[in-house]
């Protein structure tokens, strides 16, 4: 069998990559939407021979299509869930869109009393920014009282990084200060250069692997439910079938957030608008 075509690094540096062929990137698109329910468009080619690279050279295979016998493989799980956590996208940041927070704060101000127990979920967590903001957000708008925050994604390798809580001092710029010096402990010694959320905020948020896609466990009912930049990912059917499911687990009148590239509009008839990218629970 002849050699797989390789794509020479452009640097002269380090291992070739091997081309992903249209007849491999077509399963490996189709595996990831049957996966996720993330549809990869061709442009997206190029971005998964970067995610995978370092997986077929770790798991010394010469080529994709013998990487996607490998990943199918039902004994291959683990390496499943090591492709999908490298494809799916995890960007985010401390108070991004902050504009939504303070939604979030005027919806509790307009509450009162507010009912307990106060319930968040933050559906597409990543590595916890979002979460952890939540939280700082309830923390002084509700001090001790009973709330908490769920974040979820499918990826387990950002969720363990959400769930330590540790983060370089750099993504502390969005935190504003009175924050930073209320909920964020600065490393020293061998974590010089960290942040680390204290530990009573840290308690009121927990993580859990969730694919949206599929049926959703018992999780709510939640007030507020931030599921901001992932319905990008989907398409038209799965976004319909995504926001209708968490419609079933936010209390009626709670709140829903969506990225501000993003709207439900010709998607779900669950939800009245009350701004862009805000909507209210029927």
């Amino acid at each position: 069998m002849p050699a797989p075509p390789v794509a020479r690094n452009p640097h002269g540096m380090g291992p070739e990559t091997p081309e992903l062929g249209d007849v491999e990137f077509r399963r490996f698109r189709a595996l990831v939407k049957e996966t996720t329910g993330i549809t990869l468009s061709d442009m997206k080619k190029a971005l998964l021979v970067s995610r995978l690279a370092s997986r077929l050279r770790h798991r010394k295979v010469s080529g994709f299509h013998e990487y996607y016998k490998l990943v199918t493989d039902p004994q291959e799980g683990d390496e499943l869930q090591a492709a999908i956590d490298l494809i799916t996208t995890n960007e985010t940041s401390f108070f991004r869109e902050a504009s939504h927070f303070e939604v979030l704060r005027s919806y509790l101000r307009s509450m009162r009393p507010v009912p307990m127990p106060f319930r968040v979920w933050s559906a597409a967590a990543s590595s916890g920014e979002e979460a952890y903001s939540l939280a700082m957000v309830l923390s002084e708008a509700l001090g001790g009282a009973e709330w908490s925050i769920l974040g979820t994604d499918i990826s387990s390798r950002v969720l363990e990084r959400a769930t330590k809580a540790l983060y370089p001092i750099e993504r502390s710029k969005s935190i504003p200060k009175d924050y930073l010096s209320k909920y964020c402990l600065k490393g020293q010694g061998r974590y010089e250069g960290m942040f680390l959320i204290d530990r009573p905020l840290r308690n009121r948020v927990s993580f859990r692997q969730i694919n949206l896609c599929a049926p959703l466990p018992d999780l709510g009912p939640f007030d507020v439910v931030f599921l901001r930049n992932i319905l990008i990912y989907f398409a038209q059917e799965e976004k319909r079938l995504v926001v209708d499911a968490i419609s079933k687990k936010l209390k009626p009148g709670g709140l829903l957030m969506i990225g501000h590239s993003e709207t439900l509009a010709g998607i779900s008839g669950h939800y009245q608008q009350i701004q862009p990218t805000v909507y209210r629970a029927l």
